[in-house]
């Protein structure tokens, strides 16, 4: 089993910034790859930005690029989610993932171990 420990949401004005932090601890060899998903009330979870460690691949949401970086230590497995430029359309809990797949992939289905999310909400 793989345990992801989220930190770093909260209540932000629109404009400005957050920095969200996941760290991975357990049976963590298998993982290939990490990320970040949200979930808004009523709203079907969705993929934020994701790492794929093996390929060097980074995706991220066509509603966040430009404005969120995701980074990560492969030999640690910690991943952060830099938010700038926050909207409240932004508003969700964010989830932090990691997917044993070695193809990369932004789909739920495929993401095996899950954060405990942590609440972002932007006012305007």
């Amino acid at each position: 089993q793989v345990q992801l420990v989220e930190s770093g949401g909260g209540l932000v004005q629109a404009g400005g910034s957050l920095r969200l932090s996941c760290a991975a601890s357990g049976r963590t060899f298998s993982t290939r790859g990490m990320g970040w998903f949200r979930q808004a009330p009523g709203k079907e979870r969705e993929v934020v930005g994701v790492m794929q460690w093996s390929r060097g691949i980074t995706y991220y949401a066509d509603s966040v690029k430009g404005r969120f970086t995701i980074s990560g230590d492969n030999a640690n497995l910690t991943v952060y989610l830099q938010m700038n430029s926050l909207k409240p359309e932004d508003t969700a809990v964010y989830y932090c993932a990691a997917t044993r797949s070695v193809v990369a992939t932004t789909k739920v289905p495929f993401y095996d171990y899950w954060g405990q999310g942590t609440q972002v909400t932007v006012s305007s």
